[in-house]
């Protein structure tokens, strides 16, 4: 599936997007961040960050000298963030996770919500995100649906997301590993995907 069809698809929801994520869930992102422990000023790439579901909650967390660069292949998505986040340190970048225009050791956390499973070279978006990371940065992959959860809504809903899927747990740890992160874990129950790897 060509990335022409996927920005296509992806930009058809962009006015409800924003609206697609529960009170709840909401609330489960937050106490997610929470226990990421961001500190004030910490620089933070966003990748595959849509509409900027995201932004407020880290903004607030690391204050007005932070740095939030969100980073997606959708213009109309990104043009949705800006308009619902227009703060001085919040940036947003039409780019490829897979060759991202960021300068390497240079964020001290990369996330990425739920976007992993549609990104079509999943290696090289780990891999681009390990050089962004400076040593010792985190990196996170975050869906609030378990792997097979994820994949059952996929095929559900058809078209060009139909076949997009997390990586198998052992695959998921070797794109870590191969990516050059350690202390890799991976929570994947009902309700929670939740990779996380620290560049060594």
């Amino acid at each position: 599936m060509s990335d022409t069809e996927r920005r296509k698809y992806f930009e058809q929801f962009v006015e409800e997007w924003d609206k697609m994520f529960t009170a709840e869930e909401l609330e489960l992102l937050e106490f997610l961040i929470d226990s990421f422990n961001f500190r004030e000023g910490y620089k933070i790439a966003d990748l595959g960050c849509g509409t900027g579901v995201m932004f407020d909650i880290i903004r607030r967390r690391i204050g007005p000298k932070g740095i939030i660069v969100g980073v997606d292949f959708c213009s109309r998505m990104l043009q949705k963030a800006r308009m619902n986040f227009p703060f001085e340190n919040i940036y947003t970048v039409d780019g490829d996770v897979e060759d991202l225009p960021l300068k390497s050791n240079t964020f001290d956390i990369a996330l990425t919500f739920a976007a992993f499973a549609h990104f079509s070279n999943q290696k090289r978006a780990m891999e681009e995100a390990a050089r962004i990371l400076k040593p010792g940065g985190h990196f996170y992959v975050i869906h609030l649906v378990s792997s097979s959860e994820l994949e059952e809504q996929h095929q559900q809903m058809g078209g060009p997301i139909a076949q997009d899927r997390l990586p198998a747990h052992e695959d998921m740890l070797d794109l870590f590993g191969d990516g050059g992160f350690i202390n890799v874990k991976i929570t994947d129950h009902p309700g929670l995907y939740l990779a996380q790897g620290v560049k060594a």
